[in-house]
């Protein structure tokens, strides 16, 4: 993991929130909720404000990849 993550890391973020929330289905969050959760994740040190629609989408979707495998 890097030390600092931002919007970017988007697989190391699914990665993440696929350990901390095991058993939660991605696709049966809020967008507000993933992004708090993004939000609070060690090490994440982005500006809360720089996600969109797109970014938390492109998570959510890493995220089924991570359960997938």
């Amino acid at each position: 993991m890097s030390a600092r993550l931002g919007w970017t890391d988007v697989r190391e973020i699914a990665r993440l929130l696929a350990a901390r929330h095991a058993g939660v289905s991605p696709l049966s969050l809020r967008f507000t909720d993933l992004h708090r959760w993004i939000t609070e994740l060690p090490g994440f040190a982005d500006d809360p404000r720089r996600s969109n629609e797109q970014v938390l989408e492109a998570i959510q979707m890493a995220w089924i990849d991570e359960l997938e495998d």
